[in-house]
């Protein structure tokens, strides 16, 4: 007997599973078949039962109705009512329980972003309150003593910590701003053009040299400017690293590509220098970190709101003495060419 049934279970299971996975026109298919299927037995039973009404009277009619009515019923209610009772009843079940999910992150992401704008607003009051407190004590000075021969060099640092509020609050603007994501067809190596063009002034001042891969023919549909900024910021970044290490032989790498099934383009931006602590590896993203003195903080948390504004990823690697890699996944939208 548990040999019969244990199959007949596995039966049920199998069918279930295969209900599960059917599409809804073949659910809608098999409903409809069953319905049809109801309506024919119960056409058969009708006109049986009226059949023996006629030929063998009352009595006997009464019985087969009743007792192939069971039947019919049972029919009625496993074919035809209980797989719409089935469907509202798990149509309900996952509502509520896509609900609670819903709830569930939207409580999390709010968790996330208070906290993120507390830590926003920490950084924000640190470093503005800095270079303003001592601008405000360099001026305060100059005007206790207004023809004193170093006035001349206290105005010229009152003037570059205003200059480090300046491009901090410019930097705090891009990073809190929303800006419209304009896909067209760019060319990698073009954009890598511009960023390195734009960043003219600041190789010169480097003794790092360039080197440049490209794979694959880097098409894909971005935003030009955002992903010129991308490239910017982490060529930038690895600038100063570099710049401030005084490792020999320093080297920007910057590699692109498409992976093997065609669906993504990613950018590398790599460096040979000190490389990035562990403990600090996750949290160079976040607003205002830095290590450099004269640094913002928000280079690579512009970069990663960027690539995530493509529904991109941006991800860092690194080991101390070995530098540091940048790897920035873009998704290839449009056809794969």
């Amino acid at each position: 007997m548990s040999g019969t049934r244990e199959p007949a279970a596995r039966r049920d299971r199998l069918s279930t599973r295969r209900a599960e996975l059917m599409t809804p026109e073949r659910r809608a298919r098999r409903a409809a078949g069953h319905r049809v299927a109801f309506l024919g037995h119960a056409l058969i039973w009708a006109t049986v039962c009226l059949l023996l009404l006629v030929v063998a009277g009352f009595f006997p009619a009464l019985v087969v109705a009743l007792s192939w009515g069971i039947g019919l019923a049972a029919h009625g209610f496993f074919g035809v009512v209980a797989p719409i009772l089935h469907a509202r009843w798990v149509s309900a079940e996952v509502g509520r329980k896509v609900h609670e999910s819903v709830t569930h992150e939207r409580r999390a992401s709010e968790g996330r972003h208070a906290r993120a704008l507390e830590a926003l607003s920490a950084g924000v009051a640190h470093e503005i309150r800095n270079p303003i407190t001592a601008a405000k004590s360099l001026v305060q000075q100059i005007a206790e003593t207004p023809l004193a021969p170093e006035n001349a060099e206290y105005a010229k640092v009152a003037a570059q910590e205003l200059d480090r509020v300046e491009r901090s609050v410019t930097h705090l603007l891009r990073y809190a701003r929303e800006e419209p994501t304009e896909l067209a067809e760019v060319q990698i190596e073009e954009v890598v053009d511009q960023a390195l063009e734009g960043l003219s002034a600041r190789l010169k001042q480097s003794h790092a040299r360039i080197e440049r891969e490209a794979t694959g023919d880097g098409w894909l549909q971005a935003d030009r400017d955002k992903l010129r900024r991308i490239i910017v910021n982490l060529v930038s970044n690895a600038l100063d690293a570099l710049d401030e290490s005084g490792f020999p032989d320093p080297t920007v790498r910057i590699t692109s590509g498409r992976n093997l099934s065609g669906n993504a383009i990613w950018i590398g931006v790599s460096d040979n220098g000190p490389g990035i602590e562990p403990e600090r590896l996750g949290k160079i993203f976040d607003p205002f970190h830095t290590s450099k003195a004269s640094g913002t903080g928000l280079g690579l948390a512009i970069a990663r709101k960027l690539v995530e504004a493509h529904g991109g990823s941006l991800e860092a690697k690194s080991q101390l003495g070995s530098g540091s890699e940048f790897l920035a996944t873009f998704p290839r939208l449009g056809p794969l060419t």
